[in-house]
């Protein structure tokens, strides 16, 4: 069988969730299916790192799709072309993004609705894009995989697509993520928060990821609870990030809010499992790695009691309300001052990471492409 792939987000040094996803998940299925031949369609240059087995064809599509007038070019006209000139039998998906212009059967991975949900979030053009073609990906797409059972669900009520329609593939963990011991946790200490314990946050800085919310729980934890903890927040500014520069600079305490940015796996991994506890408030996930890449470093967490967050962090975490920077620095005070709480919350993360793993999530994405060709 001839496969092609949506390999767009493959962009050395830039993956993040949905990145991660396909990276994951495809690096496992070309090499357990040598049988097959898999064809890698990317939108520019690619790195020959994602090239994973020698059934694997690439082909660099045109145009560079970041944009939603790209976006329809790329996969109703682009696409489509492809897929006929190469004789493809099934098209697999992983960004959310399909053609409705091919009778190729197709595999569509939905990560999340977000858009739907917190639109004021998104930038218009973007926005508009996803609600009016999201619904009609959905009902087009042939099986539908996503991330989390609540995000099965959420695409049942807001699509009303067939429960049977779709399979719940969970995210993984990168084996980087793991325990460290006491020299190296003081060693990350001592590069990335002055030697200090730290809470944690990592992820694209954007609106939905709340990190106003974050800092001004900091700054009431730090004017109740006299302490030298820090804050370290990782990860690039993305969309709608203004509000977080002007809060960074005028904030009490920013001198205890360490930001290094954009992290690889091998520097960000260190960085987690150095940390005393992630604060993850979130106000909307379909899954959220970074949770389950704590609990996979014995790193408790404070998550959000919304959307996917429960489900993933299971009874390894404290939730919040995240609307709420008090109930969030009730935690962080929480966690801090209870031992033998953060000990227990770290038992569990033991049993719970169990649930999740990719060679378990690259079997059932091959599952559910399977289903689309029976």
């Amino acid at each position: 069988m001839r496969i092609g792939v949506n390999t767009r987000l493959l962009l050395k040094g830039k993956l993040e969730g949905i990145g991660w996803f396909t990276y994951q998940t495809l690096e496992r299925i070309v090499r357990d299916h040598p049988e097959h031949e898999f064809f890698f369609f990317f939108d520019r240059p690619y790195n020959p790192l994602f090239i994973f087995a020698p059934n694997v064809t690439a082909v660099v599509v045109h145009p560079q799709a970041r944009h939603p007038i790209l976006f329809y070019i790329w996969f109703e006209w682009s696409i489509p072309y492809m897929l006929r000139k190469y004789k493809i039998d099934l098209f697999l998906s992983p960004d959310s993004y399909m053609s409705l212009s091919t009778k190729v059967p197709t595999c569509l991975v939905i990560h999340d609705l977000a858009f739907e949900h917190y639109p004021d979030h998104f930038v218009i053009s973007h926005r508009l894009y996803w609600r009016h073609y999201s619904p009609l990906f959905a009902k087009k797409a042939k099986r539908i995989a996503t991330v989390s059972t609540f995000s099965k669900n959420d695409i049942i009520k807001s699509y009303g697509i067939s429960p049977d329609k779709i399979d719940v593939v969970y995210n993984g963990a990168h084996d980087e993520y793991k325990p460290l011991d006491f020299a190296e946790r003081e060693a990350v200490k001592k590069q990335y928060a002055d030697g200090c314990e730290y809470f944690v946050f990592a992820g694209a800085l954007h609106p939905r990821k709340n990190i106003v919310n974050l800092l001004k729980a900091f700054i009431l934890f730090k004017k109740r609870q006299h302490t030298n903890m820090k804050l370290v927040i990782a990860g690039r500014p993305a969309w709608k990030y203004e509000e977080v520069e002007q809060m960074r600079a005028e904030m009490p305490f920013k001198e205890d809010v360490k930001w290094v940015g954009y992290m690889n796996v091998d520097a960000l991994s260190k960085l987690i499992g150095g940390a005393y506890t992630l604060v993850y408030a979130s106000l909307f996930e379909g899954f959220g790695i970074p949770i389950l890449e704590a609990l996979q470093c014995d790193v408790p967490a404070i998550v959000s009691d919304t959307s996917s967050m429960p489900e993933v962090a299971g009874d390894a975490a404290l939730l919040v309300n995240p609307s709420d920077p008090e109930d969030i620095a009730d935690k962080m005070h929480q966690i801090y001052k209870d031992e033998a709480l953060r000990a227990k919350l770290i038992i569990n993360a033991r049993k719970q990471i169990k649930k999740f793993d990719w060679n378990n999530s690259a079997k059932k994405l091959w599952d559910t492409m399977m289903k689309c060709v029976e």
